[in-house]
Parts: C-alpha cells; structure tokens; sequence
C-alpha cells in the first residue's frame, strides 16, 4: 500500500540523529511488546508479511507520531482481534474473558523454543518448481502498481527500469503472502542506475540494488 511507512527517498522530514550506544530498548515496555508479538505470531494465526501489513496499515498521521514500539503495538493488537483471539474488551480491560483454545495452548512460545523460532532465516526458500520469467542480463522494469495490500516494491523503484543481476531462486511471494496466499516466485536481484532513480543530480557512478519477485516486474 502507498503508506507513510513507504519513506524511502522521501524529504523533509529533518535530519536522522543517530543515537551513540543505542540500547535495543528505550523501556520496558518496548522490550514487552517485542516479546509479546514474537510469542502471539508462534500461535500460527497469522504470518510475517501480515504482520508486517498491520503495521503499515495505519493513518499517515498516527504512523508518523508512534515510535518504533508504538507501531508495533498497534500491529499486534490488529492482529489478535482479527484472528479472534481476544476481544476489544479483554484488551480494554485486561481481563481475560474466556479460556484459550487447546490446539493454540500446545503452540505457546516456551523459553526452550525462543532461539530455534528466531533463527529459521530461510524458512521462506520453496522447493517448488516455478519457471522463471527473467534471467540474468534482462532489462526489467517495476510495474507502475498502486495495491491497497502489502507489498514489498518499494513506491520510488515503481515504473524505473532496471537490470536483473542475480537470481536468488524461489521464494513465498509477499505480497500474496500477506493476503493469505502462500505462492512461490523467483526473487531477483536488480541494479537500478542511481539516476534512474533519482534524476541527473544524483552520482553517475552509483547505483541501488532492490530484490524484486516475478509480479513486480515487467520486461523493459
């Protein structure tokens, strides 16, 4: 979706001071809610790209005031009451009113599963046998689309030409994923000519690599 969370190469918005020594946390209950949504995602009632989703589905002006955290509470909220898992009174009042599903108690993040959930990094790499529709060398450019859903091609690529320089195999598309629809696409690596990107200011010399699936990307 075209949201405030989309910020790459956007201005105005003042200088990003970088923060000497940042711990991870800023409070408690940052670090609360970081485990909060880890362990609510281990139920299996919704998965990253919709959570990522929930996130970025917000006001431009309530995206904007949240911190980091902030936003991440609103995602997870969105989530546990789209899935049913609480009701906008339990998280009113914080009183449970009813007892969990048997099936999600067995599912329940323990402290002896905290670092094998955290490290499945390729969980997303499909086996599936998809053709693919570029190859190395082939000059693409991103569709020119405006979806309402996720999506991970970032707004100022959209409608900029590109070469694919490596392809990364199949992987669960995005987009679709965050809709419910678990489908395999090749995911590439393309090069974008940094004034291609950003007009004849920006260096000649540079360039920007964005990974892109099969459906963001047309023949150039």
């Amino acid at each position: 979706m075209n949201g405030a969370h989309d910020m790459g190469g956007m201005q105005g918005f003042g200088p990003i001071d970088a923060e000497t020594d940042e711990p991870v946390f800023h409070a408690e209950w940052e670090r609360r809610i970081f485990a909060l949504t880890l362990a609510a995602g281990a139920l299996g009632q919704w998965n990253i790209d919709k959570s990522r989703f929930a996130r970025e589905d917000q006001p431009p002006a309530q995206y904007l005031a949240n911190s980091y955290y902030q936003t991440w509470l609103v995602g997870l909220e969105k989530l546990l009451l789209q899935s049913g898992l609480v009701t906008r009174e339990e998280l009113e009042t914080g009183q449970a009113a009813g007892s969990i599903d048997p099936d999600l108690a067995a599912r329940v993040l323990s402290p002896q599963r905290v670092a094998e959930t955290m490290g499945r990094g390729d969980k997303f790499r499909m086996d599936d046998e998809v053709a693919a529709r570029f190859a190395v060398g082939d000059a693409v450019r991103v569709r020119n689309a405006n979806p309402r859903g996720h999506t991970r091609a970032p707004r100022y690529a959209r409608g900029h030409s590109g070469v694919v320089e490596h392809d990364h195999g199949v992987f669960v598309f995005a987009d679709a994923n965050a809709a419910g629809n678990k489908v395999g696409q090749h995911c590439y690596g393309v090069r974008f000519a940094a004034q291609e990107l950003w007009g004849p200011e920006a260096r000649a010399d540079d360039s920007i690599r964005i990974d892109l699936w099969d459906d963001h990307l047309e023949p150039a």
